[in-house]
């Protein structure tokens, strides 16, 4: 898995730029968190799907960051979890053990 390390309020505004032509995947990750472990390594077990960019959201460093998130992408804030964001907006989140590789890639091919 190739992350790209989200740690910025300016990154924000960069993936929302890039979702206009190239999905973007921001995973929010609790360095505190069994469940948030668990769905990280499933993800990381799985080839990355070209067609994307992956953010890693540590929230527990970036707890505000986390929140404006939730905020700009109009999601209830969850840890672990999952957002896909195409043409400006998340079409698609996922939290917890609902956090699966393939669900994504199918999200990918859909929207």
């Amino acid at each position: 898995m190739n992350w790209i390390s989200l740690n910025d309020q300016q990154q924000l505004q960069q993936i929302k730029e890039l979702s206009k032509t190239r999905p973007q995947v921001i995973f929010k990750h609790s360095t505190r968190c069994a469940v948030s472990t668990m769905a990280k390594n499933r993800l990381e077990r799985n080839i990355q799907p070209a067609q994307s960019d992956f953010y890693y959201l540590d929230l527990i460093k970036f707890r505000s960051l986390s929140n404006q998130v939730a905020t700009d992408f109009a999601v209830f804030h969850e840890s672990p979890q999952v957002l896909l964001i195409k043409n400006m907006e998340c079409v698609y989140d996922e939290s917890h053990n609902g956090i699966q590789m393939d669900e994504l890639v199918e999200q990918l091919q859909n929207n």
